[in-house]
């Protein structure tokens, strides 16, 4: 017995932490409000389970709630998923289910748990999980990724997701079970008695269902199991017996049981690939169809699509299939699955009764105890709560009162069953069987062996298993299976059987925990058992069972492998097999039986003992005790030093997995026995364990004893160490040696010389004693070079990394003991120059038997000389040639990415990192016997330096920040190493691109750079981030200030943009009309009380028509600037037509019916009002379809604003998200404003789409495009016009050929028939040129298939006049009956034609250049004609033809005057009779169109030459207005209409910029209201305004042809008279000005303060044919021009990092940062100051330094440093190192060399470089006092000496680009040098003796000889001091020298060494020493 005990207690470990458990969400649920109201709304039948007083809260003690009330409650916990990284802090997060609530918590050690979300459902809740669903994106192939908790109802599941999305997706049958997968949810239907009796034999329903995404339809799932006969059918889930017991997201698979059979299958799940869909599909002739049908009735699918409701909670159960038997006769069997067309109501297929569905088979008391258990996540069974509730009678009639149905054979079969267009169910996922078990013999059918839980573990050799534990049979059974190389298909290996009462996975330390059979748990990994685990507190069960089935304990070895798993039963091992990985046992199962059923029995109250695991999260498990108490524990990790782990890492990666796998688990048990080590001390205990592996007696070594002294011995050690020998006993280290591995690996047969043991204690204490020999039994002992070499190269590792070097000096001395008991000499020399002080005092080393190191496997990759990583570099630096340097895969990260970048940047192969790897690195592989050939030396000359090195620091920064590297790390890189990484980024710092990814912006410390590519990835993100600058509006406190919806234009940005003046609060003042206007009149003597009243009033009337103007141009103004808040309506200005007169600030109002106001007068301005407040929304901002109607006002009244408030919305794109079903419902109100708005909108949003749904609302408002036979629709007018506009704006630029024909014909469009069509025709025909036009926008004569149409000759026709032609086509039978009002004859009436046709041949021509077309535009020549023209259409045909030849307009007055014909400009001859009115007339519309076609030419660029020139003619035409003489000629009304066009044409060239002569000739405009400026006058006016501070300064005009067709219709200029004026334009048409808008307003953004400020750009034009490519500096925030004419932007220095931007590639870059409010971030230099603070520039740091070159260091004040760098650690580094302070005594002249580095740093920009320089001082200060203890320093000061040569030696050009460019490094390379030379000259001695090889002295004179042959790069010469003390002169001595590969310069140093003895060398060859 003793022996048994002892066995179990050696390998026992113990668990941490152990803390009661119970879950959280039953405490909150506690607390939940729900639970008192519950029992009101009784849903749920088991409401003990609340109790009623509300105090005891959920179940006082559960103990006594009855076992299918604890059923209700469940829960699961899972690994938190939000962290950023991995190194986020772990948290657990809980899904707890009880009742109808779902409570997600989360919780971690440090921090209590927490409610994240609770969900309360209407009825009970049967499952609740997490699920993640894939959305995919519109247009691309990724998927974004949906995190949802599903709950699980009887009818239903809810999906609620992370950001807040809700769905309720109905359940068409009852269901059992749902998985969460990686697609999304399987749903598993119920079974019920009636599916048996309503199906055909070989019909089965799918009983599988998956929905991908809860607005997805259910479908069913398609199977493809693995036939055994070829080709293996594809056919629908569906057979009954099939359960899933598991899913898993990654691998993506499902494991099902086959009830019937008693056996698991495991299946791979993925999506449906097309063969598939279509062979399940197929409608097969065969009557016979596949095997098992192919599901061929359609009443599954009616029923899913219309019963769906009836299996509510309450009515009847699941209904399985509606209809009769008969019906699946009636559609053959080999019909698929069909959605059949049962929408319609006369549908006879009645429910069946529920109680015949819903009887559910009483579960059996055996599954019981199952039952109890089974709601751990693995396997959650259907509750048994219903059961009672839903056993029915059997035909009792249903609680919804249609009497059920009962099944006869002949029942009726529904007809339109057969109806031909049934949709049928397409599948979405398939599963593919991959493996299922063997059928075992000995299998028990009476006892069910499903699994009750399945899991996937992976071994500490990363194996993984798929591991299902069958409870029944008490056993877990393991499946290896391995991953193929495409990763999709899985390879199933072997079973291997575990016994086990229950268990659960570990997942991070690759183990799980098996609860035993008699209680105790043990750990495996994989299938090796590792140790029985201790729970403090918890008596583990040795009891006399222990005893009788002692066999149990110790299972025969037998290891399931491939080739032998069929036969599983191998013969037995002889005695020496230890427990190693497990197997079935043998015997039959029943012992087990026995053994759980006594232990049921006997222990049932004695003591507490572990039940059930549960909810494994990592490496923390729940144990759930008898008594129905929970703990939750945790499991120790492998090792906690990083040191340990990556030394245990190396081991397994170079040995072979068996053996990896011994040490492994030997090394666990060791470390974390009971009362283990601290972890201080794991390193020493893992030498001692992994030395005495290896064979040394670790007590008989000196330094090794130590460690035993510093040790407590661990249990495992001391148990063997307090015994004396008992032979063989010694259990552990025979499993070790006896294994089936040892015996391969050693042909001789095993010897037990247990010198671990037996030693005797006297041999111990004498050291000297000479027999310190390696076991070599030990099971390490073959493996030892090889275990040294990955040792060794995991040192060269941590010497790389600061962190991790004090680490390095630990594991050194391991590698000098192993270095020199293999007697590897180089190796030793090598670690004494690394830590000379610490090597010296090793002098220990055990002999090998020279018989024995054959036996050890001397792997190929083990040289003589050692790979030493910091001499490749320093051989890269001098441009040496290298072989590969070696490099364990996973392991030495950090120096593979240090010598590849070297590769890169150093030696300037480009393909370093990519095709050329192998050059430079050697990967190491476990096992390989020896190279094929010895690796080719690359010579230098074989790599082309055709790459400038700024590429090249480019590439390297671009490939550091793929592999993941960051500055963080970079600190952590050695300073000599990092020094080129730190050029190259220093030289990418400045010229930078602008299109690099967030990662590599922050690596090369660019912050501006980093936030403007942030808030690009941040898109998506709210409109926080949509708009750079949400900066709050100041807050003002008038109560009126609010109102005049203008208060969101950005102050920070105007502020900046036009800092001088106040201008944009006057436009406020101007553009509101939210106050009462201010009515003067003065009241004279004569004039009566009532006609006073009488005349401010019509005052007053005069204003409004200004007022009700205003917001047409405040739209413009206030464009997009606004983001919405979700919750609230859309703040409206109201108009305010109110008036007051001074002095006494009396009400006048219009409607006292004093005067008479024209009806209907407030509709269009309104509505116009309701598009300037909807204009405000941000296109970047949240609207939803919610929020648009939410904004529908309550009154009436108000509808025409809420119409314009749509048509804004689709201005700026929101209006797509609309519902349709609204849409529909607005045009079905027949409210014509919103009609228009509403088409408009949409049109807009949709703008060149050729949307169908969209053509189909349209074409319902325009009779043409409707069928000749249609109906008769009474359309409004203006509905019409606005619908032939939608046309063109949907299809603009198409080139639709019918769309064409039909708008080209209505062009010309006759009134009638009868009354209709008579008013109003000329904004009609127009209305159709405009969009024509449009939809052929810019195609000229190359349009495609309209050649038969004639479009520019029947447009030429429409233009001038003639014969009527023929109706074309389906519109004959329209015209037919002429009006009845208008007589037109058969010729063309021009005067309505002539506008529309005008446009639209521009359109079409536009920037064509076409001469043709444009000749015929010319106004005529001769006076005759002259007349026959209306002036008006002289202004159009000009504007059409300059537009046509775009590039001939030239902005100047001789080009705008060449227009006017030649008659009017020669002198006249007094006798001919000219009319001067139509002279004057045709010249001043003339002038007035061409003057459009400049603005519209110039249009957004702000041009001087165009603005003068605009600017002359407007003088000239308000000086001839100004003389009533030459004004009564033209007539007042056709100047202003000239002079409103030439003020927009002045507006759009100056659009955004806020001109301020434009801006004074707007004021004088709008002060003037009397006379002759109508309501048309006043809209123009105001619309320049708005153009011209275009969104607040923000956006401009494009000059795109879609922008200019948008101005055409937007500033056609014949303006309306009067308010309700439609006749001649839709005055809707206004606000498609915004189409042509486009951001160009480049703000920049200081990155620092967030705060916007001023900036130099450069801008370089493309060079065109007016002007070669030309650079201008502009002052940002400014506007931009259009980007295809930049060649590139740039932010200039010096105040600025440069940051250029490069348009001739790609423009998509800046766009989007000009449409995120043109936030470009910019930073400001170190050392400088911004514009606002400093204009000139003279206050910066540099400033000081101009005149003096070296004052400015003694110039330099550390205390200002703060106003001049942003950098946290230079400001404090100046506070305490810079400074005098009375408490550090600092030397004047550290301080002042400190105040230097600071300086050089800040002047530099390279804050980074300042720990450099400390350590480069700190190391040369170190070496003169001569108190180093180990080389590093002088490494790395190696290092910066060697760059700095090759960087001089390239040339004088490079040495700017070298970070350290000052005096500092020649000046510290000097003192090194001096300390050297003075050392040697006294100690050239010392450095013989080293070079013969004697011993050196443990004095401080090794150390500096080891600084020495560091610092002098000399290798190691102990071989070579023969060859070289021979040569006799200095000749010889270079000869020899060139093998040495050392510097010349060095090499000069050794040569008084070598050659002379004494000191007459000194001056070898006549030169002085000192000039090297």
């Amino acid at each position: 017995m003793s022996e048994v005990v002892y066995e179990e207690t050696a390998t026992m470990i113990a668990a941490g932490e152990l803390q009661s458990f119970v879950p959280f969400g039953r405490e909150h649920c506690r607390n939940h409000p729900n639970a008192f109201n519950l029992q009101l709304r009784e849903l749920q039948p088991a409401s003990e389970l609340w109790s009623s007083d509300g105090a005891a809260g959920l179940v006082g003690s559960l103990q006594e709630v009855s076992l299918q009330e604890r059923e209700r409650e469940s829960w699961q916990l899972r690994k938190g998923c939000k962290g950023v990284r991995e190194e986020d802090v772990e948290f657990e997060e809980e899904l707890y289910a009880a009742g109808t609530v779902v409570v997600w918590s989360q919780g971690s050690r440090t921090q209590a748990s927490n409610v994240y979300k609770a969900f309360t459902v209407d009825s009970p809740v049967q499952q609740a999980l997490w699920c993640t669903f894939a959305v995919p994106q519109n247009k691309k192939d990724e998927e974004e990724v949906e995190q949802t908790v599903c709950i699980v109802q009887s009818s239903c599941v809810n999906v609620h997701t992370v950001t807040g999305k809700d769905f309720i997706s109905p359940l068409p049958f009852q269901v059992s079970n749902v998985w969460a997968t990686k697609f999304g949810l399987l749903l598993e239907r119920k079974n019920t008695t009636t599916d048996a009796q309503l199906n055909l034999p070989g019909e089965p329903l799918p009983t599988v269902f998956s929905m991908l995404h809860p607005l997805d339809e259910i479908a069913p799932v398609v199977c493809k199991p693995a036939g055994l006969f070829e080709g293996s059918h594809v056919q629908y889930a569906s057979d009954a017996s099939m359960k899933i017991v598991f899913s898993c997201c990654q691998p993506s698979v499902v494991v099902s049981y086959d009830t019937v059979q008693g056996i698991h299958s495991v299946w791979a799940l993925r999506k449906v690939t097309q063969d598939e869909r279509s062979t399940v599909l197929r409608c097969t002739a065969d009557p016979v169809g596949t095997p098992l049908g192919l599901m061929a009735s359609g009443l599954l699918t009616s029923h899913l699509r219309n019963i769906s409701r009836l299996d509510s909670p309450g009515g009847s159960g699941a209904t399985g299939l509606g209809g009769g038997t008969g019906t699946s006769c009636a559609v053959g069997p080999g019909s698929p699955l069909h959605y059949s067309a049962l929408h319609s109501h006369q549908s006879r297929i009645m429910t069946s009764s529920p109680g015949f569905h819903s009887r559910v088979h009483s579960p059996s008391i055996s599954n019981m105890a199952a039952l109890s258990r089974a709601h751990s996540p693995g396997m959650a069974a259907p509750s048994f709560s219903g059961a009672a509730r839903f056993n029915t009678s059997f035909h009792s009639p249903s609680p919804r009162g249609h009497h059920g149905v009962i099944h006869s054979p002949n029942s009726t079969v529904n007809e339109t069953m057969l109806v031909p267009e049934m949709e049928p169910i397409i599948p979405d996922l398939c599963m593919e069987q991959l493996w299922s078990e063997t059928v075992t013999a000995g299998c028990h059918r009476d006892m069910s062996s499903q699994a009750c839980k399945v899991f996937l573990t992976s071994d500490l050799c990363e194996n993984r298993y798929l591991c299902f534990l069958v409870e029944s049979h008490q056993q877990l059974r393991c499946v290896k299976f391995i991953e193929s190389n495409n990763t999709s298909q899985l390879i199933f290996t072997s079973v291997t059987t575990i016994p086990a009462k229950d268990a659960e996975p570990l997942q991070n330390i690759g183990a799980m925990l098996v609860l035993e059979a008699c209680g105790s748990l043990v750990l495996y990994t994989g299938i090796t058992r590792v140790s029985k685990v201790f729970i403090p507190g918890l008596l583990s069960p040795t009891f006399s069972l222990t005893n009788h089935f002692s066999h149990l304990s110790t299972p025969v070895e037998n290891v399931s492998t491939p080739a032998n798993s069929g036969s599983r039963h191998l013969q037995r091992m002889d005695e020496a097999a230890m427990p190693s990985p497990v197997s079935e046992l043998r015997g039959p199962n029943i012992k087990h039986h026995e053994g759980s059923f006594l232990e049921d029995y006997t222990f049932q109250h004695a003591t507490p003992y572990i039940h059930a695991l549960r909810d494994s999260v990592c490496n923390r498990v729940t144990l759930e005790l008898n008594s129905g108490t929970m703990l939750r524990i945790s499991i120790p990790e492998i090792a906690t030093s990083e040191l340990v782990r990556k030394c245990l890492q190396a081991i397994h990666f170079i040995l072979p997995k068996e053996a990896a796998m011994k040490v492994l688990v030997k090394w666990y048990n060791i470390y974390n026995a009971p009362g283990g080590p601290s972890s201080h001390a794991e390193w020493n205990l893992y030498v001692t364990c992994f030395m005495t592996l290896m064979g040394y007696n670790t007590e008989r070594l000196a330094w090794t004893r130590n460690l035993h002294f510093e040790v407590p011995l661990s249990p495992v050690i001391a148990a063997k160490k307090a015994r004396p020998s008992d032979g063989g006993s010694e259990e552990d280290l025979d499993y070790l040696l006896g294994s089936l591995y040892h015996r391969q690996m050693n042909s001789q047969p095993v010897c037990y010389n247990n010198t671990l043991g037996t030693e005797t204690v006297s041999s111990m204490s004498s050291p000297s004693s000479p027999s310190l020999k390696l076991d070599s039994s030990a099971p390490l002992f073959p493996h030892i070079p090889a275990l040294f070499y990955v040792l060794h190269l995991l040192y060269q590792e941590l010497q790389l990394d600061e962190l991790q070097r004090a680490r390095a000096s630990s594991l050194v001395c391991l590698l000098q003991q192993l270095a020199r008991d293999l007697q590897l000499d180089e190796y030793v020399d090598l670690y004494w120059r690394d830590y000379p002080s610490l090597i010296s005092g090793f002098t220990e080393s055990c002999v090998i038997d020279q018989a024995l190191i054959g036996q050890m496997q001397r792997p190929s990759f083990l040289r003589a000389e050692p790979p030493c990583v910091l001499s490749w570099l320093s051989s890269c630096l001098r441009g040496e040639e290298n072989p590969p340097f070696p490099c364990l895969p996973g392991i030495s990260q950090r120096t593979r990415l240090l010598v590849l970048s070297y590769a890169l940047y150093i030696i300037g192969d480009v393909n370093a990192t990519s095709t050329a790897v192998s050059k430079y690195l050697a990967k190491l592989s476990p096992g390989q016997k020896s190279y094929a050939s010895e690796p080719h030396y690359r010579r230098q000359s074989s790599v082309n330096m055709k790459f400038s090195s700024e590429s090249l620091a480019e590439q390297l920064v671009v490939w550091l920040t793929s592999e993941g590297f960051t500055l963080k790390d970079l600190e952590s890189v050695p300073f000599g190493v990092a020094l080129p990484i730190r050029e190259a980024i220093y030289r990418c710092r400045e010229q930078p691109c602008s299109d690099w990814s967030e990662e590599v912006c922050l690596l090369i410390g660019r912050q501006d750079l980093t936030k403007q590519a942030h808030t690009m990835t941040l898109a998506k993100c709210k409109a926080s981030v949509g708009s750079g600058l949400s900066l709050e509006p100041p807050a003002t406190t008038e109560a009126d200030e609010e109102e005049d919806g203008m208060l969101d234009i950005i102050q920070e940005v105007t502020g900046l943009i036009w800092s001088q003046d106040l201008r944009v609060q006057e436009v406020r003042r101007l553009l509101q009309s939210s106050r009462p206007a201010r009515v003067s009149v003065v009241q004279l003597p004569e004039v009566s009380d009532h006609e006073y009243i009488e005349e401010k009033e019509n005052k007053l009337l005069q204003l409004c028509q200004r007022t009700m103007a205003l917001p047409v141009g405040r739209g413009l103004f206030t464009l997009f600037s606004y983001h919405p808040v979700p919750t609230e309506p859309l703040p409206v200005p109201k108009l305010n037509l109110t008036g007051r007169a001074p002095p006494r600030n009396t009400m006048v109002d219009l409607n006292s019916g004093n005067i008479d106001v024209p009806p209907n007068m407030t509709s269009w301005p309104s509505f116009h009002n309701g598009v300037a407040a909807g204009l405000k929304i941000a296109p970047a901002s949240q609207v939803d379809s919610a929020w648009i109607a939410y904004n529908k006002p309550k009154s009436p009244e108000l509808a025409n604003e809420y119409a314009g408030f749509l048509m804004a919305l689709g201005l700026n794109g929101h209006l797509t998200k609309l519902a349709t079903l609204n849409i529909h419902d607005y045009l079905t109100k027949g409210h014509e404003m919103t009609s228009i708005g509403l088409l408009l909108g949409v049109s807009s949003a949709k703008l060149g789409t050729m949307d169908m749904s969209i053509t189909r609302l349209l074409s319902i408002h325009i009779p043409a495009l409707l069928p000749p036979t249609s109906t008769e629709l009474d359309v409004p007018h203006n509905v019409q016009v606005a619908a032939v506009i939608g046309i063109g704006l949907v299809y603009q630029g198409t080139g639709h050929r019918h769309n064409a024909e039909v708008l080209l014909s209505e062009i010309g469009r006759p009134p009638g028939p009868e009354m209709e069509y008579c008013t109003d025709r000329e904004s009609y025909s127009l209305a159709a040129g405009l969009a024509l036009g449009m939809v052929c926008l810019g195609h000229g004569s190359n349009l495609i298939g309209m050649t038969d149409l004639n479009v520019p000759e029947q447009l030429y026709q429409y233009m001038v006049g003639g014969h009527r032609r023929a109706q074309a086509g389906a519109n004959r039978e329209r015209h037919k009956s002429p009006s009845y009002q208008i007589k037109e004859g058969d010729t063309i009436n021009v005067d309505v034609t002539c506008p529309g046709a005008t446009l639209a041949l521009a359109m079409i021509y536009l920037k064509t250049n076409n001469r043709s077309i444009a000749d015929w535009l010319k106004p005529p020549d001769t006076w005759f004609l002259l007349d026959f023209i209306k002036p008006e259409f002289l202004l159009l045909r000009t504007l059409a033809r300059c537009i046509i030849m775009w590039d001939e307009i030239l902005p100047n007055a001789e080009w705008v005057k060449s227009n006017i014909p030649q008659i009017m400009r020669g002198t006249f001859d007094p006798s001919e009779d000219i009319n001067m009115e139509t002279m004057a007339q045709a010249q001043d519309y003339i002038t007035a169109g061409a003057c459009m076609a400049l603005g519209l030419r110039f249009a957004g660029s702000a041009n001087s030459d165009a603005f003068d020139c605009l600017y002359e003619f407007a003088r000239s035409f308000m000086k001839i207005m100004s003389f009533a003489g030459t004004a009564a000629v033209t007539g007042y009304y056709n100047l202003q209409t000239g002079l409103s066009m030439i003020l927009l044409a002045m507006s759009m060239v100056m659009s955004g910029t806020g001109n301020l002569k434009v801006l004074q000739l707007c004021r004088f405009f709008h002060k003037r209201t009397g006379g002759e400026m109508n309501y048309g006058f006043h809209m123009a006016h105001h619309m320049a305004l708005g153009l011209l501070f275009l969104g607040g300064g923000r956006y401009t005009l494009s000059t795109s042809n879609s922008a200019i067709a948008a101005l055409l219709c937007a500033l056609y200029p014949h303006f309306p008279a009067h308010s309700t004026d439609n006749r001649y334009h839709l005055q809707a048409l206004r606000h498609l000005a915004v189409l042509a808008a486009e951001p160009r307003l480049l703000v920049p953004v200081d990155v620092d303060s967030l705060k916007p400020c001023y900036a130099l750009l450069e801008v370089t034009y493309k060079e065109t044919k007016w002007y070669d490519e030309t650079t201008v500096e502009l002052m940002a925030p400014t506007m931009l021009p259009e980007l295809h004419l930049l060649k590139r932007v740039k932010v200039k220095g010096p105040r600025y990092w440069e940051l250029s931007v490069d348009l001739s590639k790609e423009t998509q870059h800046l766009k989007s940062i000009l449409s995120r409010d043109g936030v470009l971030y910019v930073k400001l230099r170190a050392g400088q100051l911004p514009y606002k603070d400093d204009p000139q520039g003279w206050k910066s740091l540099l400033a000081s330094t101009v005149n003096h070159r070296n004052s400015g260091v003694r110039a330099f004040e550390p205390e200002a440093i703060s106003t001049f760098t942003s950098e946290p650690a230079l400001v404090s580094f100046a506070e305490f190192f810079c400074k005098k302070s009375e408490d550090i005594k600092h030397r004047d002249d550290t301080l002042v060399l400190f105040s230097a580095m600071l300086y050089e740093c800040v002047t530099q920009e390279c804050p980074e470089m300042l720990p450099t320089y400390i350590a480069v001082e700190q190391a040369v200060g170190a070496l003169r006092r001569g108190d180093l203890l180990q080389t590093f320093p002088l490494w790395q000061m190696r290092l910066v000496v060697e760059l700095w040569d090759s960087r001089v030696l390239r040339g004088p050009a490079n040495r700017h680009n070298a970070l350290l460019t000052s005096e500092f490094l020649p000046v510290m390379k000097n003192m090194a040098d001096v300390a050297l030379d003075s050392w040697l000259k006294d100690n050239s001695s010392l450095l013989r003796s080293y070079m013969r090889g004697e011993a050196l002295p443990k004095n401080g004179q090794s150390i500096m000889l080891a600084c020495f042959l560091v610092y002098r790069s000399i290798p190691c010469l102990r071989n070579t001091h023969a060859q070289l003390e021979s040569c006799s002169s200095f000749g010889d001595l270079l000869s020899h020298s060139s093998e040495l590969h050392i510097p010349l310069r060095d090499l000069l140093r050794l040569v008084p060494v070598l050659l002379g003895s004494g000191s007459g060398a000194q001056t070898l060859l006549g030169f002085p020493l000192k000039a090297f």
